[in-house]
């Protein structure tokens, strides 16, 4: 292929180059000087990249031999003998030529010795006394071999590449002395490796942003080593990545640019020490960190710029507007577990995309707690309903994740509205941070305490073995009074046609003691209930049983059908027990509501049966189904037991649509 480009990629800048311009018009040869710096770059139909150390024979019959008009030089900031080379061959051969610069950091250097080049370096550590690590890759540790005690107090840090091993195994570096490890590298990782050969004095390169150069100054810093500098060899000037770019773009007509290197990372608790290793990494490696305010602070200590934004719309705003070419996404917690992230990827489609776990903020708290999760119902409070009542009631244990400010109290008061006051409650607020607290106790205890945002809360309900989890409970678990009920085989044969899915919004109309109403409820967990009754004992009557069954996704309305049905939410399921005359008129709400709606109806009496029928001839309905029931329950007559018949009762079960399909 002839090349319309030759690129000479030493460094991330190289590569950042290469990605942009792959799949593009432009016909690009990349060279690499190590068979490792090949393999980092990925190849396709426009761009081809070779390897090879090249000195200037080797180089000009490169340039000749591509036919390339343009030669961009993204070599490292230390090969300045390569650079002077190919501006020389580019200026004798007429042609164009760019410099891609790897940008400095604005970093703290107080208390660094600065030297000119390794020699120098090593003619210092001559003249003082400690361990060294040194950190200026393998074709610079020849110029440390006659340092004094060399062998026994110089260690070295070269990449995990067997050119790099060996060429330090030959001048001695083996064993313990031998650091081989891909970066970038944290701050921490740094600090780790600077105490673990009990270092003195620590040998860098200012190899800015992308060598992880602060990251190296401020673990020095903190273990108190000495950093010695080396100088970059020449004061350049030239163009960044995104210059380049534009420039490439504008040349060839076509849209060319950095494509965004974004990393959604979870950062656990947010305490040192929590997140994982690919986290840190990530992080060590960022030219911008986004997150909420808290997260960012938590990563203060990788000195990276920072900006605050939640929201998903906001956060990929911030990233196009900006030219950081490598971003992090930091999240409390795991990605993967009630997270910012299941919104915030489907937008990030045109970015080259990675996700890294965090450790969960359930795990943290369970860690803590020395008790098993595997076991437990997960709830989310945080924007969420996430009825815990329901979840405690059936659940031997629960781990409820509070929602904001007051969001403690809130689940607590909820627990007690629902008859489950006396469950076991642990609370833990701001894991992980200097005012770690868990404070345990019944529900009722715990209500009256003020609690941070920022906790989790383990519930133990030691009677949800017995709770019911089958519908039609008995008659006798509901408070009935002078008020009418739907009988407990009756119940079941209309709950089991109203095909109830979990997250269902339904209306009962005419409940009376509220028996299908929290049945629903107990039915779809995670949706809601209107309990529509106009007689206002009747209200109280399914608020005191909504209580004594914990139920908390039921809402008591006090009104009649069809007046106060527009101010509910759209239903999903309606059952009719009582019309009170408006059958029509009820259904036809319904039906506007939701013109899918699923619908049962039952009927004592002949007129309330003739009312349905002739109501249904008239309305948008399909999949009519009618079902008559005759039950008979058996009463004791002395040593005898005889059938009692209780009223037929017809089950009118369709949905809405046009058709019988």
């Amino acid at each position: 292929m002839r090349a319309e480009v030759l690129l000479f990629a030493g460094t991330t800048e190289g590569r950042q180059l290469a990605e942009a311009c792959r799949g593009t018009g432009v016909r690009l040869l990349v060279s690499t000087a190590t068979e490792y710096g090949e393999a980092l770059i990925e190849p396709s139909e426009n761009v081809r990249v070779i390897h090879g150390c090249k000195d200037e024979r080797e180089l000009a019959a490169l340039l000749d031999e591509s036919g390339a008009a343009l030669v961009i030089d993204a070599t490292h900031p230390y090969a300045a003998a390569v650079t002077r080379t190919l501006q020389g061959l580019c200026a004798a051969r007429g042609l164009e030529y760019l410099r891609v610069l790897r940008q400095s950091e604005d970093t703290d250097t107080a208390g660094c010795v600065f030297v000119k080049d390794a020699e120098e370096a090593a003619a210092y550590l001559d003249t003082v006394e400690g361990n060294v690590l040194l950190t200026v890759g393998s074709k610079e540790l020849p110029a440390f071999g006659n340092v004094r005690g060399a062998d026994a107090r110089l260690y070295a840090r070269v990449l995990s590449v067997p050119e790099s091993v060996r060429q330090a195994a030959a001048l001695g570096f083996v064993g313990k002395r031998l650091i081989c490890m891909q970066g970038p590298f944290s701050t921490e990782l740094n600090a780790a490796m600077l105490r673990a050969v009990n270092a003195r004095w620590l040998v860098t390169k200012d190899s800015g942003a992308a060598g992880g150069f602060s990251e190296k100054l401020r673990a020095a810093k903190e273990c108190g080593v000495t950093p010695i500098v080396i100088r970059r060899p020449t004061e350049e000037s030239g163009l960044s990545v995104t210059d380049c770019l534009e420039l490439l773009g504008e040349r060839f007509g076509i849209a060319l640019a950095q494509k965004k290197q974004v990393t959604v990372l979870g950062i656990g608790t947010g305490g040192a020490g929590d997140m994982t290793r690919d986290a840190e990494l990530a992080c060590a490696e960022a030219d911008l960190i986004l997150g909420a305010a808290r997260v960012t602070a938590a990563l203060a200590r990788f000195g990276k710029p920072a900006v605050n934004a939640v929201l998903p719309s906001e956060i990929v705003q911030k990233i196009r507007e900006s030219r950081a070419g490598r971003v992090v996404v930091a999240m409390s917690g795991d990605t993967g577990f009630y997270s910012g992230a299941k919104r915030l990827l489907p937008l990030l489609a045109d970015c080259e995309l990675r996700v890294l776990p965090g450790v969960s903020s359930v795990s943290a708290f369970c860690a803590r707690l020395g008790i098993a999760w595997d076991d437990a119902a997960l709830v989310s409070a945080h924007g969420r309903d996430g009825n815990l009542p329901a979840k405690v009631r059936q659940n031997p244990k629960v781990l409820a994740l509070a929602g904001g400010a007051g969001g403690v109290e809130a689940l607590l008061r909820s627990l007690c509205d629902c008859g489950l006051g006396e469950v076991r409650v642990t609370v833990g607020e701001n894991l992980s941070y200097d005012n770690e607290r868990f404070r345990t106790g019944t529900a009722a205890e715990l209500a009256v305490e003020t609690f941070d945002s920022l906790a989790l809360l383990l519930i133990e309900n030691a009677d949800a073995a017995r709770a019911v989890t089958t519908h039609g409970r008995p008659d006798t678990d509901f408070l009935r009074g002078e008020t009418p009920m739907t009988k407990q085989e009756v119940r079941a044969v209309t709950l089991s046609k109203l095909r109830l899915t979990r997250g269902a919004v339904c209306w009962d109309l005419g409940a009376g003691t509220g028996s299908v109403s929290l049945e629903m409820a107990e039915r779809c967990e995670d949706g809601q209930v209107c309990a529509v009754e106009r007689d206002e004992a009747a209200c109280r009557l399914i608020e005191e049983n909504r209580r004594r069954l914990g139920i908390g996704n039921l809402t008591v309305v006090h009104g009649t059908a069809p007046d106060c049905l527009d101010a509910l939410p759209a239903p999903t399921h309606v059952f009719v027990g009582g019309s009170g005359g408006q059958l029509r008129a009820i259904l036809e709400t319904a039906l506007r509501r939701n013109p899918g709606v699923r619908v049962v109806l039952n009927t004592v009496t002949a007129e309330s049966f003739a009312e349905a029928v002739t109501a249904l001839k008239h309305l948008p309905v399909r999949g009519l189904e009618i079902v008559q029931l005759s039950v008979a329950r058996s009463r004791a007559v002395g040593s005898y037991h005889l059938m009692t018949a209780q009223n037929p009762v017809s089950v009118f079960s369709l949905e809405g649509g046009v058709g019988d399909g």
